[in-house]
């Protein structure tokens, strides 16, 4: 309970933050500033404005001195009902279009209130501390361009972000962190360990994986497959684009559509680039008559699907319009569904356990407003994943209305080595796209009957899961993951036969190696390999070539001299114990 309180007490305390924040930039900037709204967020809080002069990261510094002002000042919070007509007269008067908008969107039997603290008056719904004086401290972070209500059709207004804590020792310890963030950020990794790049003469949220990021995707790929194979899924491959009808049978054009790719004209038929995988996993399914004795079903498939995302919101590996699910769908007997989602709920902690994330947190989601499908069946849906979490010991909380259009899920959060959660696994039950798809199977008495589907992605998807481990790890992947895990470096020309045969028996023995080549000294060549976070770094000098040793220097920087047997057999240990 105490958590939970200080949480909201937090989210208050950044609300009326914002509404300092608006109160300092009409005081230093006058009442021609145009207002819109101004949230508390996960970190923090906003302001959206326009002004006739953009504002400029010069500002800031300005605005915040002027908050910090207002604060001291022990301003009161004070809240009032008013009618429709004397909130649109109020800012009619004051020229705010955007305020005059939101109130005509809101429902007519809905209330309205103002919220005033010292000189500033702003349409609200409340939610604050009752005085300035609790900020006890703040700080503006950046200024951003934003569309008035997500809407790249509408004006563009200018966004002023800024996170505010009851003390400076909390807004120190979360400035700490942002810094850190901000060193593991995997589009700054990514560029300076060459892993991939988003080319946006290609295209904006489209992913060039480089080859040190296609080996670790590889490694990846070579996982979970076989992970898959142990569990009895079944390997399939489906196209890219398909007849748009497909998704209209799914009941993705009509719950979907806006996140789609526009429609292609091909032979008087019109095709869509897939967004999900699965109803070509369904065609395969209804490929031939199917059997009790046939179920469950496991059809796996690393499947690319294309959305559009708005410009606005990509972001990196972690919002793309290219996603490369490690997607799975399960066809099995209404009998069969409990325990089938356990041992789905069971691979993904298997899987995501191998890269020591430091916890887990599950939501089960429920139907959303936009949903197929009748309530009864989203009932038995969900309260089959709920049974199947009681089972394996799940400890879980509700999601209401966060469930795929045509089912509930269970989502798997996981917190990074920084303390971040981030959204990757997810299960979900699904009896309506059998439904609408007609699916049967033969019983044992010879009827047919329905099945379930279950639709799962142990890692979510490959570009967003390597963002997340990039940051996670700060690029010095485990050697299991690491691009390259070894590098031999002679230190003259005399010993390179000698690094080559080295690295001859690192790659017989699977492993990613390299030899430095290069011209330059010993110690340019290690901060070389280092500034690259490769594991290992195997020195071979005169003494290394006449013994048949290596001088090993890992990343943590250890070093010692070994038989290359011995550090075969360790970096062979290491990897499969992906430690």
């Amino acid at each position: 309970m105490n958590a939970d309180r200080a949480a909201v007490d937090l989210d208050q305390l950044r609300h009326t933050a914002a509404h300092l924040l608006a109160h300092a930039v009409v005081d230093l900037f006058g009442s021609d500033v145009q207002l819109a709204i101004g949230p508390s967020i996960e970190d923090g809080f906003y302001y959206d404005f326009r002004k006739p002069a953009p504002f400029v990261p010069e500002d800031l510094p300005r605005i915040e001195q002027r908050m910090r002002e207002l604060v001291g000042k022990d301003l009161k919070m004070s809240g009032r009902e008013v009618s429709r007509t004397e909130a649109v007269a109020y800012y009619k008067d004051r020229n705010q279009p955007f305020k005059l908008e939101l109130i005509d969107g809101i429902p007519a039997d809905e209330p309205l209130s103002f919220y005033t603290i010292g000189e500033f008056t702003d349409l609200c719904r409340g939610g604050h501390v009752a005085s300035s004086k609790e900020i006890g401290a703040l700080k503006l972070t950046s200024l951003a361009g934003a569309y008035w209500r997500g809407d790249e059709h509408r004006p563009m207004l200018q966004r002023i972000y800024g996170t505010a804590f009851a003390s400076q020792s909390e807004l120190d310890e979360h400035l700490a962190r942002v810094e850190e963030a901000e060193r593991r950020d995997h589009r700054k990794l990514g560029k300076e360990l060459d892993l991939f790049s988003i080319e946006e003469s290609a295209g904006p949220g489209l992913v060039f994986w480089h080859p040190n990021g296609g080996r670790v995707r590889q490694v990846l790929e070579e996982f979970i497959r076989g992970e898959l194979r142990k569990r009895g899924y079944e390997p399939v491959y489906t196209p890219h684009v398909v007849s748009e009808e497909l998704f209209r049978i799914s009941g993705h054009i009509q719950s979907f559509a806006e996140n789609m790719f526009a429609p292609i004209d091909v032979d008087e038929q019109r095709y869509r680039l897939k967004p999900m995988n699965c109803p070509g996993h369904i065609l395969i399914y209804k490929s031939r008559p199917r059997s009790y004795r046939d179920l469950p079903l496991r059809l796996a498939e690393f499947g690319t699907v294309y959305r559009f995302e708005r410009s606005g919101t990509l972001h990196g590996l972690l919002r793309v319009r290219g996603i490369t699910q490690d997607d799975a769908h399960l066809f099995c007997t209404p009998e069969q569904l409990q325990q089938e989602f356990e041992n789905t709920a069971d691979a993904a902690l298997t899987v995501l356990k191998a890269f020591k994330f430091e916890s887990y947190h599950f939501s089960v989601a429920t139907r959303p407003d936009k949903a197929i499908g009748e309530p009864e069946v989203w009932d038995r849906a969900t309260d089959a994943i709920k049974r199947a979490c009681d089972n394996v010991g799940l400890a879980y909380e509700i999601e209401e209305g966060g469930g795929a259009f045509y089912g509930p899920k269970l989502d798997i959060n996981v917190k990074d080595a920084i303390g971040r959660d981030w959204q990757l696994s997810t299960v979900q039950a699904d009896f309506n796209l059998p439904e609408r798809f007609e699916l049967t199977y033969a019983g044992a008495d010879g009827a047919d009957h329905r099945p379930v589907m279950i639709h799962r992605a142990l890692l979510g998807s490959l570009e967003r899961l390597f963002g997340v481990l990039i940051e996670h790890f700060g690029g010095a992947f485990p050697a299991w993951l690491a691009p390259v895990q070894a590098v031999v470096m002679p230190i003259t020309d005399g010993q390179f036969d000698y690094a080559r045969r080295i690295n001859d028996t690192l790659f017989e023995k699977g492993f990613r190696s390299e030899v430095d080549a290069s011209n330059e000294r010993l110690q340019k060549k290690i901060r070389t390999q280092q500034l690259r976070k490769v594991p290992y770094m195997l020195v071979v000098g005169k003494t290394e070539a006449a013994e048949g040793t290596v001088n090993v220097r890992a990343r943590s920087g250890e070093q010692r001299t070994m038989s290359l047997e011995s550090f075969v057999a360790e970096l062979a240990a290491e990897v499969a114990a992906r430690a």
